[in-house]
């Protein structure tokens, strides 16, 4: 019988969480990590063993993306399962955490268990949903949070609204505190933000409708008051603004159990990437203004800001190629979210290890979730990274089913070369 036992060697291993960051290897068998650091070598792995030379490649762990949405079940022609997990394998994510904005949504145990064994037949990579607050995202009836957590859902959240009912709100945190549940929400005070991109001098030079980023920080400040109240563990999926960062921050020098996510896209774009009204750069929330970009690249690098996501919102081509105000909000991100990170790391001297951690380790810590390290015992999910290899985005490349990549025709440097998932490799750059 053929060993399955494999090592990868020569390799820059970048692991914060495990103190890694230098040359050396990884031992794995069966899907699982049994050594890793300087002293695997090929030497040391034994005539039994398949070995892979690294030099010149960055190893580091599976990255998992905590705000993806997919249309199945309902909505297979923007995105399915099987579409995303390829998209996500290429780009290095290794567990897609799914949004609840599904027909029928998912909000009640039978659609999540649905999600989990649709996941395990078609997906090349790890897939856990998170559920809705509300009974079919109206923001009204609360959903049964014990038993959806029981079924496998990691988090509850309304994935692209807030809960805009204060004691609705107040409600669901206090019962996901009492079954340990993280609650996650979309930052956008619904009355306010009822424009199309972020308000000020960019929005009035294309004579849209603008919103403004005070909207976030009021549903922020209103929302961590009810966290003060209930001591549930909050999350705000994406921020967008220098003032949302300094509510964070506030909100975690006083010790609640508070984190935060921003977009790649967030980070590396702004209000001028609009241009000609290009629908691509359509976001909710919107990009906002230069400065509120570098504040947020401060704060991941500082750690105010917990995690990065890939906000990956497929959008079909009928709902994108219309005048700027109709098109639709979202952008696809799975892909491009690992080469994006990467160039913050080159033009803005972001610590490698940081854009790492804040794409596995520190969204896994968040979640629950047992992968997103490089450990002995851990699973074996990992990616081989060229920093410095150069690619163009264009559509016919995309393996999502949707092509609305704000990164369309824009070379990045740096990509996933091979992406493991427990021990299998699922992706190989040609």
């Amino acid at each position: 019988m053929k060993s399955s036992r494999r090592a990868y060697v020569n390799a820059e291993i970048v692991a914060p969480a495990q103190g890694l960051n230098g040359r050396g290897g990884i031992l794995i068998e069966d899907g699982w990590i049994l050594g890793v650091g300087p002293k695997v070598t090929r030497d040391s792995v034994g005539s039994g063993t398949a070995v892979s030379d690294c030099r010149g490649l960055t190893l580091i762990p599976g990255l998992i993306d905590m705000r993806v949405f997919t249309g199945e079940p309902g909505l297979e022609y923007r995105e399915t399962l099987a579409s995303a997990s390829e998209a996500a394998a290429a780009g290095g994510v290794t567990t897609m955490i799914v949004m609840p904005n599904t027909q029928p949504v998912i909000d009640d145990a039978a659609i999540v268990d649905f999600i989990l064994r649709r996941a395990r037949d078609t997906a090349s990579v790890r897939v856990a949903p998170m559920a809705a607050i509300t009974k079919g995202l109206n923001g009204e009836l609360m959903t049964e949070i014990g038993l959806l957590k029981e079924a496998g859902a990691v988090a509850i959240t309304e994935g692209t609204k807030a809960v805009a009912n204060a004691n609705v709100f107040r409600r669901a945190l206090t019962y996901a505190r009492d079954f340990d549940m993280l609650v996650v929400q979309h930052v956008e005070e619904p009355t306010l933000s009822t424009g199309v991109m972020n308000a000020g001098e960019a929005a009035s030079r294309l004579g849209l409708s603008g919103n403004p980023a005070m909207s976030e920080v009021i549903m922020l400040e209103r929302d961590l008051r009810l966290v003060e109240m209930t001591g549930a563990r909050y999350h705000a999926s994406q921020i967008s603004g220098a003032r949302s960062v300094e509510v964070i921050r506030a909100a975690k020098a006083r010790g609640l159990p508070v984190t935060c996510g921003v977009s790649v896209h967030h980070l590396v774009l702004n209000e001028n990437d609009i241009g000609a009204y290009r629908t691509f750069f359509k976001l909710s929330p919107p990009l906002r203004s230069e400065d509120d970009r570098r504040a947020l690249v401060e704060a991941v690098a500082d750690g105010t800001i917990d995690v990065i996501v890939s906000g990956h919102d497929p959008q079909s081509a009928d709902t994108k190629r219309l005048p700027f105000a109709e098109a639709a909000f979202g952008a696809i991100g799975l892909e491009t979210m690992l080469s994006a990170a990467l160039g913050l790391h080159h033009n803005e001297h972001m610590p490698l290890a940081r854009l790492v951690e804040a794409m596995s380790s520190r969204p896994a810590e968040i979640l629950g979730l047992e992968t997103g390290r490089l450990a002995p015992g851990a699973p074996a999910d990992f990616v081989l990274v060229d920093p410095t290899l150069s690619w163009t985005v264009e559509e016919d490349m995309l393996r999502s089913r949707a092509k609305n990549s704000p990164f369309e025709h824009r070379t990045l440097e740096g990509r996933a070369v091979e992406t493991i998932v427990a021990g299998e490799s699922v992706y190989a750059y040609r």
